[in-house]
């Protein structure tokens, strides 16, 4: 299911497909370690995004052709629990993070309100398009 959804990322996003993006699970003790040495924070966390070639989504007109996004890092185990406080599915809370976590990728912040409300808003669009349906509501917990 990740492979197909961050292909479908990638494709509405004009990026082809020699654009690398690599998602991996981990469980909680390895985010606990990647979230202290990296942020500095104590304690696991649900996403992490380590871009690399800083890449920017292209358009129709100027698709990007090749390149390594970089890397999305997701805990199942929070996301389980957050999926069960948000009150929908694993899966869904899964595929919620690996778009949050590429979006990071590709630029998007939402450390400021104007920033977080068109990010979300784009990982709504696009997790709905994928789904078929509409989106979960996003947890609390998407930092990445």
């Amino acid at each position: 299911m990740l492979r197909r959804l961050a292909a479908h990322v990638l494709e509405r996003l004009h990026l082809g497909a020699a654009v690398e993006v690599v998602i991996t699970l981990i469980d909680d003790e390895q985010m606990t370690a990647l979230h202290e040495d990296w942020l500095d924070l104590p304690g696991t966390t649900d996403v992490m995004s380590f871009p690399m070639d800083e890449l920017r989504a292209g358009t129709v007109e100027e698709p990007v052709v090749a390149g390594t996004l970089g890397d999305v890092v997701i805990s199942p185990e929070v996301a389980t629990r957050q999926a069960a406080e948000a009150g929908h599915g694993t899966d869904d809370e899964l595929a919620l993070l690996a778009v949050h976590g590429m979006l990071h990728l590709l630029g998007h912040d939402h450390a400021e309100e104007e920033e977080r409300r068109r990010m979300f808003a784009l990982q709504t669009e696009l997790l709905s398009g994928f789904l078929g349906r509409p989106a979960p509501t996003p947890t609390t917990g998407t930092h990445a």
